[in-house]
C-alpha cells in the first residue's frame, strides 16, 4: 500500500484534493476530523478540562474557545498539541492498519502540520496544496469568523508555503478550475503508482 501525506497551510484546497482523491478509491483521513471526534471522547475532555477549564461547557469542548485561547498564546497551543498529539498519532495509524487489511492500493491522510509535527516518516510520498498568498487570504477571510489577526496568528505557527513547497515530493496548485485539478489528481495518481512499480 501506498501512503500519501496530504499537507498545506490554511485555505489552500486540502480539502478539496482530498475529495477528488476519494472520488479515484484512495482511502482519506482527515486530522482535523480526528481532532474533533477526539474532543467529545470523556477522557480527552477531562484533560482538557485540566488545562483549560474555561473551554468546557455543558461537559463538551466549546472548540471556538479553545481555538482562540491556544491560537493566541504559543504556550497554551504547546500544551494542547503535546496532550493530543499522542491520540492523533495513534488514531492515524490505526487507520493506516485499517486500510491495508482493507487492501487499499493508496491511503492518504491529510494533515495541515504535517512537517511542522515532524510526521515525514509516516510516508512514502508527500503532497502540498498550495496558492498563491493572494488567494489565500481571500479564501480564508471570506470564512465566517475569521479575523487578519487570527489569520496572521494561524500562519505564523505554520511553516512559509514555500519551505512546505521545497520539502514536498509532488505540489499541486489549486488555483484552477475544478475540472482541472481533478484531471490533475488523476494525473498524480497514475504517476504515483508508475513510480512505485518502478
Amino acid at each position: 500500500m501506498i501512503v500519501l501525506g496530504l499537507t498545506g497551510s490554511i485555505g489552500v484546497g486540502k480539502t478539496t484534493i482530498a475529495s477528488f482523491l476519494l472520488q479515484e478509491g484512495v482511502a482519506v483521513c482527515n486530522t482535523d476530523l480526528l481532532v474533533h471526534e477526539l474532543y467529545r471522547q470523556k477522557a480527552i475532555i477531562a484533560q482538557i478540562r485540566n488545562l483549560f477549564p474555561e473551554v468546557i461547557e455543558n461537559g463538551i469542548v466549546n472548540r471556538k474557545k479553545l481555538a482562540k485561547i491556544a491560537f493566541y498564546s504559543q504556550k497554551n497551543l504547546k500544551k494542547l498539541e503535546e496532550m493530543i498529539h499522542p491520540y492523533v498519532r495513534k488514531a492515524e495509524l490505526f487507520f493506516l492498519k485499517r486500510a491495508y487489511e482493507e487492501g487499499c492500493k493508496i491511503a492518504l491522510i491529510d494533515i495541515p502540520l504535517l512537517y511542522e509535527t515532524h510526521a515525514e516518516s509516516l510516508f512514502d510520498y508527500i503532497l502540498v496544496a498550495s496558492v498563491p498568498s493572494h488567494v489565500q487570504k481571500k479564501r480564508v477571510l471570506s470564512r465566517f469568523g475569521m479575523t487578519e489577526d487570527m489569520f496572521s496568528m494561524i500562519l505564523s505557527y505554520q511553516d512559509s508555503n514555500e519551505e512546505k513547497c521545497n520539502k514536498a515530493d509532488f505540489i499541486i496548485n489549486t488555483d484552477t478550475e475544478r475540472n482541472t485539478l481533478q484531471k490533475n489528481v488523476r494525473s498524480l495518481i497514475a504517476k504515483i503508482c508508475i513510480m512505485r512499480r518502478g
